[in-house]
């Protein structure tokens, strides 16, 4: 059963952010303060939660929060500041954008940089201990989806739809055969060594 609160604070909000290992496409992170009564039974981290799932908790997320926030960190960011930089960038950009200040944050995983002086900690997997990461978790990893799904359309080669723009194997064999898009992150190692491209 995931906790409502880490900190004690009622306005403590989780943060997650999903796309960090593709190659193509934004990373995109949300924040969430949850209202302290709520309960969802089958929320959960965004990896332990089929597509269905996702779907549905995401309006029920939206409306029963107390607020809620994403962002997208684009390619060219993540090559000019690399992709750890540009994860936590994308988690500040939605505490941010947040209507309520928190009085505390919790973050997904082992690294987050102060934010306007709120008092943090990074909790190791904490998207299946506490229900508001689970809440970002789902919501950073709908957004995202659904970006990936509309720029597949311009480009159905690659398969986005399905892949999400993640490594593999029909995705890099569609970079070998086609080359790179604007889409993809020139600073990652888009093909294995054998298979270099020319950039």
């Amino acid at each position: 059963m995931l906790k409502i609160n880490h900190s004690g604070f009622e306005l403590e909000c989780g943060t997650d952010e999903a796309g960090r290992g593709c190659l193509a496409g934004p990373v995109t992170a949300a924040a969430v303060i949850l209202k302290p009564n709520f309960k969802n039974l089958i929320l959960n981290d965004s990896k332990q939660v089929s597509e269905k799932k996702r779907d549905l908790l995401r309006p029920i997320i939206q409306e029963e929060a107390l607020c809620f926030a994403f962002t997208h960190i684009y390619e060219d960011k993540i090559d000019d500041i690399n992709i750890l930089n540009a994860s936590i960038l994308a988690m500040q950009e939605s505490i941010k954008k947040l209507i309520t200040t928190p009085d505390f944050i919790i973050v997904d995983g082992n690294r987050f940089k102060s934010f306007n002086k709120i008092p943090f900690e990074t909790i190791i997997k904490g998207d299946s201990k506490y229900l508001s990461i689970a809440a970002a978790s789902i919501l950073a990893k709908t957004y995202r989806d659904d970006y990936m799904n509309k720029i597949h359309e311009e480009f159905p080669m690659y398969n986005w739809k399905k892949n999400k723009g993640y490594p593999t194997k029909e995705h890099r064999e569609a970079i070998k055969t086609y080359g790179i898009t604007k889409y993809h992150r020139k600073s990652f190692k888009l093909l294995p060594e054998q298979l270099k491209l020319a950039l």
